[in-house]
């Protein structure tokens, strides 16, 4: 929804057509045109995400709640000293 109200579309509209079309044509990678070229799929607008992408993403995430969590450890033994 942002993405579309950022580019000046109706957000609601936008989702739900979009979301419409994900369903009845069974395409999962149809979204908003920002770019107005006449297709949603954003294959078409050469924005694709992958796998090892996500897996990276997943990683890096893990281990910055991994960090994190070990500072606060750090941090409540040395509240009691």
């Amino acid at each position: 929804m942002a993405l579309a109200e950022n580019a000046g579309l109706s957000p609601i509209s936008q989702v739900t057509t979009i979301k419409s079309r994900q369903l009845s044509e069974g395409n999962h990678r149809l979204g908003v045109d920002c770019n107005q070229i006449g297709s949603a799929d954003m294959k078409d607008h050469l924005v694709i995400e992958t796998l090892i992408g996500k897996i990276q993403q997943i990683q890096l995430a893990t281990q910055v709640v991994k960090m994190i969590l070990k500072i606060d450890d750090v941090i409540m033994d040395g509240a009691y000293d």
